[in-house]
Parts: C-alpha cells; sequence; structure tokens
C-alpha cells in the first residue's frame, strides 16, 4: 500500500518514459540494416522498427548479386562487429590492385599509347583498397545480427517481415505516419528501399533529375587463366561503354563446373546497337576476350549473363516533409562505372546516425536529456538533424554522381 505521500506506481513520473525517438526504417537491405544496428546502439532509448516486404524464411545468403566494398566501408563493418562473420562465410576477395585502361584512341587521346592507371594497396600503405561480396554474403550476418539484437531488445526494437510500405503521411509537429497494413505514428521515417533504375519511376526537377543512358550492363562471371594477378579489379573504357571485372574468391562459376580463377563481370554496351545480345555463350566469351587488356590473362569460361538497364535516378533533396528521409539507392541510383552505390549509401548512413545521436539525442550530462522532450519538441530536434544531414551530404553526393554520369 502506497503512503499519502507516495504516488501509486503507475503514476509515478518517469516509469514508462517515452522513448527519445521513434524511427521506422523500410528497406532491410544492406544499408537499412547498417542503420538500424548502429542506431540501437548509438541511441540506446529509440524505438527503432525494420520494415520489409519480403518473407521472414526467404533466404537471402544465396543471392550472388556482386557488390565491391571500399575499405571505409569494411572497416565500418568491423566497428559494426559484423566483419567477421561475413569474412567466414568464405566468400569475399580482397582488392589489392585498381587497374583502368581505355581500349582504344579517342579525340581525347589519339596516340597509340592508351593512358593506364593503376593504384595499388601496397602503395597506399593499406592491406587492401577494398573487398567484393555478394549481396547474400553481406545482408545475411547484418540479417542475423539485427535479428539477435531484436531478441535481446524487444520492447524497443522490432523487424516486420513480410510488411511493404505503402505510403507515409505527414503529421507536422507529431512526425509522420506509416502506411504499412496499420497506421503507426513516427518521429522519422527512413526510406532505404530503392531498387534498381529500371524499376523506379522517372523524377522531373525540381523533385529530381533522371537519365536514361541508353545502356544495358551485362552481368555475370567469368573463369580465367592463372596468367593474371590475382586480387586486381580491372576497369577498360571501350567505344560501346565500361566494362568491369572484379575478383572473386576461387571456385566455380557454375554448379558442377570446373574450378579456378573468378571475377564479376559487368559490361555495358550500347541499348540501341547491342553487340552482345544475339550472340551465342561461346560468342561472347570470344567478344569478350577482346575487350580487356592483356594483363587480364585469357577468359576461359562465362556464366549466362544477366541484363539491366542502366540510369542515373536522382532525388534533389534527401529529406521530404520534414520527417522522411531517403538512403542509399533510394535517394540515388547511379552508372556503376565506378562500383560506389553501397559505399555512398553508408556513407549516408553514418552522417544521418551522426546527426541524430549529435544534435537530437544526447543526453545533457546529469539529466535525463531528450528523454522527457514531448513529441513537438522531438520533431523540431529531429528537423534540425536532418538539414545538417543534408547539408552535408549533398556535396559528396552530387560531386560522385556528376564524376560518373561524366564518366
Amino acid at each position: 500500500m502506497s503512503s499519502p505521500h507516495t504516488a501509486p506506481l503507475e503514476h509515478a513520473p518517469h516509469a514508462t518514459p517515452t522513448p527519445t525517438l521513434s524511427l521506422a526504417i523500410i528497406g532491410a537491405g544492406p544499408a537499412g540494416l547498417s542503420l538500424a544496428l548502429q542506431a540501437a546502439a548509438a541511441l540506446p532509448k529509440a524505438r527503432i522498427t525494420v520494415f520489409d516486404a519480403r518473407s521472414a524464411s526467404k533466404d537471402i545468403s544465396g543471392d550472388a548479386r556482386t557488390l565491391a566494398l571500399s575499405l571505409g566501408t569494411v572497416q565500418e563493418l568491423q566497428r559494426m562487429g559484423v566483419w567477421d562473420a561475413i569474412e567466414q562465410a568464405g566468400q569475399t576477395a580482397p582488392i589489392r590492385e585498381v587497374h583502368v585502361s581505355q581500349q582504344q584512341p579517342t579525340v581525347l587521346w589519339p596516340g597509340a599509347q592508351q593512358p593506364q592507371v593503376r593504384i595499388t594497396a601496397q602503395e597506399q600503405g593499406v592491406p587492401r583498397l577494398g573487398v567484393v561480396c555478394s549481396y547474400g554474403t553481406l545482408v545475411a550476418p547484418l540479417q542475423q545480427a539485427w535479428l539477435t539484437a531484436v531478441s535481446a531488445s524487444p520492447e524497443r526494437l522490432a523487424m516486420r517481415f513480410d510488411t511493404p510500405v505503402r505510403g507515409f503521411k505527414p503529421l507536422g509537429t507529431e512526425g509522420v505516419e506509416i502506411d504499412a497494413d496499420i497506421a503507426e505514428r513516427f518521429d522519422l521515417a527512413v526510406v532505404a528501399e530503392g531498387g534498381v533504375f529500371s524499376d523506379q519511376a522517372r523524377l522531373q526537377w525540381p523533385r529530381g533529375v533522371s537519365h536514361d543512358y541508353n545502356q544495358t550492363a551485362w552481368v555475370g562471371q567469368v573463369l580465367l587463366d592463372d596468367s593474371g594477378t590475382r586480387g586486381t579489379a580491372f576497369e577498360r573504357f571501350t567505344p560501346s561503354g565500361p566494362a568491369a571485372l572484379l575478383p572473386l574468391p576461387d571456385g566455380a562459376i557454375e554448379p558442377g563446373g570446373p574450378v579456378g580463377r573468378r571475377a564479376a563481370l559487368v559490361w555495358c554496351v550500347n541499348a540501341a546497337d547491342d553487340p552482345v545480345l544475339e550472340l551465342t555463350p561461346a560468342q561472347r566469351l570470344t567478344l569478350l576476350n577482346t575487350v580487356f587488356h592483356p594483363d587480364v590473362g585469357q577468359l576461359l569460361a562465362m556464366s549466362p549473363l544477366k541484363a539491366f538497364p542502366l540510369g542515373l535516378n536522382a532525388h534533389r533533396r534527401l529529406v521530404e516533409d520534414g520527417a522522411v528521409v531517403r538512403i542509399g539507392n533510394a535517394a540515388q541510383t547511379m552508372h556503376p562505372v565506378a562500383g560506389q552505390g553501397f559505399n555512398l549509401g553508408m556513407r549516408d548512413v553514418h552522417e544521418l546516425l551522426a546527426a541524430l545521436k549529435a544534435e537530437t539525442w544526447a543526453p545533457t550530462a546529469g539529466t535525463q536529456g531528450a528523454l522527457q522532450l514531448d513529441a513537438t519538441a522531438r520533431a523540431s530536434r529531429v528537423q534540425h538533424a536532418l538539414r545538417r544531414f543534408e547539408r552535408r551530404r549533398q556535396p559528396d553526393r552530387w560531386a560522385l554522381l556528376a564524376t560518373t554520369d561524366f564518366l
């Protein structure tokens, strides 16, 4: 029984404190899961929910799409504590050298000796320039780490599989309402689910810019002889478009096939005059052997290729309606010429989290800090943080978008 001077427990102040932030993340891909994991650690009072349309039973570990991770991205994954699990999958390959070359003379460089650029890890004083891995090799450990975190803190962390988000409704000073089967209010919604260029709606200024490159990327794997240098990423500029080979761990390019030195292939060609489309597999291999620099060595075999239309789709603003922010492919898709799409998304994650942590939800020393903020005050701090995020991200993203567009 409570004394006359003690309020009952259910009325005691701070008995069930309001979270410092209610955060919705739409998309359980690498950018969305990276943000969720880092936010859970950096914002220990926040309520964080991840939404994804895919089924909980879907095994994503076998998704073979190739990603090139920069050294900075690898270091970020190490700090998150998931890199060991990614490496233990045995499906990563280090990039120790980058070799860029031109196939034949151009107006800008008419001489017989065409330009080459080589960048090595040894020259840079680092163990590797980056790492190549499959989408599934990256996302499966991230997803498992997030599900483990959810199990440990179910009162504030949640994973909503089989739950597509159909829309947003801005609520002014009350944040944003998410339409995902039921209407639910959050202080902030982060859209991290973008897809590929061909699946996205085209943007027009002032909302954004779209540029169809009228190119097709043929994507697959190749088996090479042992004459080339392992750990080298090759980029080759051709009259039809750029082509790239990214090192993969030794293995077979098809089930039951011969095992050897492998590379992931991205072969960009003119969509209106596609030199690959009508060729047989043997003819494609013969043609591809004429494309790359001799340092690549001989291409012995090629897996079946998949075709993807290429284009630029970039939102002008990263923040919408004060409480919705876009990161990664949801903010921009770009040409794969530099292999920087996911790395750009990871820098989005880093800056967004820094803005939320430093400007919005860091408690004041000796106080409960933002824990006591009402919805209006939280909305004001969210908007302040998002303005900082957008200011810091726009120069980097537009510089990279312009570079890849020019190339």
